[in-house]
């Protein structure tokens, strides 16, 4: 059976790339995937979600609509709680800081301690609410997760796993992503679209098809 990687470009904030990192963790599984995985920060700042967004009001009630077409499409509604963040008492989060945990997390464990880290920040923003954008929020993930905390923290304040958010950006710029979630199949180059688990796998066994 052929061997297939995968690269994932993702953003903590995104609700769609909650919806497909637990259908792709099946789906490695199944077709013993190599899942590769890229920070993309859509909005690195608060400028930069008021210039996409408007004000902080528009801003949350524009992307909990967003959410509200996620979760109604999710394998798991039931951890997408918008009221929770439609109360939250802090701006909607932009996805620098998160990036940047999962960065550190890949330094310290690679790939799988990052995929660890987005899922454990993902779950903190979309069904606790808490703010993402807060260093000490990272924090207490990767104490969750296990992690040393100072060995963390200063790899979180370290310029280069800043830097390495934005190689990932480079990257996907070259490869002209625009959007997430995208997976890009490196052996084919082909894109899969985002859909339900069963349509996902199809796509990968037509892409195993093709490489054999």
């Amino acid at each position: 059976m052929a061997y297939l990687t995968i690269d994932f470009f993702h953003d903590v904030v995104c609700c769609w790339c909650f919806n497909i990192s637990s259908r792709l963790r099946d789906l490695a599984v199944e077709f013993d995937l190599d899942i590769r995985h890229h920070t993309f920060v859509l909005q690195a700042s608060r400028a930069e979600m008021a210039s996409r967004w408007g004000t902080p009001e528009q801003a949350r009630e524009t992307i909990l609509g967003h959410w509200d077409v996620c979760r109604q499409v999710s394998d798991r509604p039931e951890l997408v709680d918008i009221g929770a963040m439609r109360a939250a008492p802090f701006d909607y989060p932009h996805g620098l800081t998160a990036a940047v945990g999962c960065k550190a997390a890949e330094r310290i464990g690679g790939q799988a301690a990052h995929w660890d880290m987005f899922d454990r920040l993902q779950s903190a923003h979309l069904t606790d609410a808490r703010n993402i954008a807060d260093p000490g929020v990272v924090l207490d993930a990767a104490r969750a997760l296990g992690f040393n905390t100072a060995q963390f923290t200063d790899l979180l304040n370290d310029t280069a796993t800043v830097q390495s958010v934005e190689t990932d950006r480079q990257r996907a710029r070259s490869l002209q992503v625009q959007s997430v979630p995208t997976l890009i199949i490196r052996e084919t180059g082909a894109r899969l679209v985002n859909g339900p688990r069963e349509d996902l796998a199809a796509q990968i066994r037509a892409a195993r098809r093709l490489v054999v």
